[in-house]
């Protein structure tokens, strides 16, 4: 398939798009992690569980946008770790006083994400195993 003039223009202008979204991702959260950090210093003489997990939920989407960068990918695990990380803090948080029963739910939405996030990475595991095989196959084949 031949790309024309305008198809790479387009190409190019959505990859600049994307990049500018990263570089604004980035900002906004080294930007809210300092006003954080800043907060944690001056309302509080110790530091609480959950600024910790708040502090490493910044540092996974960080994570998230340099392997995108790396591999032009975001891997999915990624996100769900994430999420596994806000419903742990929110846990922390909110488990003085509230329904037992909302603790469990947020268990098993940690539970359901942790199979998932195995399961895709199984996934991935034997789909970049079939395509180091396919390559194999084809190096043979010339």
């Amino acid at each position: 398939m031949e790309y024309t003039k305008f198809d790479k223009l387009i190409h190019l202008g959505i990859i600049t798009i994307e990049k500018l979204v990263l570089v604004f991702i980035v900002a906004g959260t080294v930007w809210a992690a300092g006003f954080d950090i800043l907060a944690m210093f001056d309302t509080q003489n110790k530091m609480a569980l959950s600024d910790l997990f708040l502090l490493f939920i910044y540092a996974e989407i960080l994570g998230m946008v340099g392997a995108f960068y790396k591999d032009s990918r975001i891997p999915v695990t990624l996100p769900l770790i994430i999420a596994m990380t806000a419903l742990t803090r929110m846990i922390v948080l909110t488990t003085k006083g509230s329904d037992p029963i909302d603790v469990v739910y947020e268990s098993l939405g940690i539970l359901i994400l942790a199979i998932s996030a195995l399961i895709i990475s199984y996934k991935d595991k034997l789909s970049l195993q079939k395509r180091k095989e396919y390559k194999d196959i084809e190096k043979e084949g010339e």
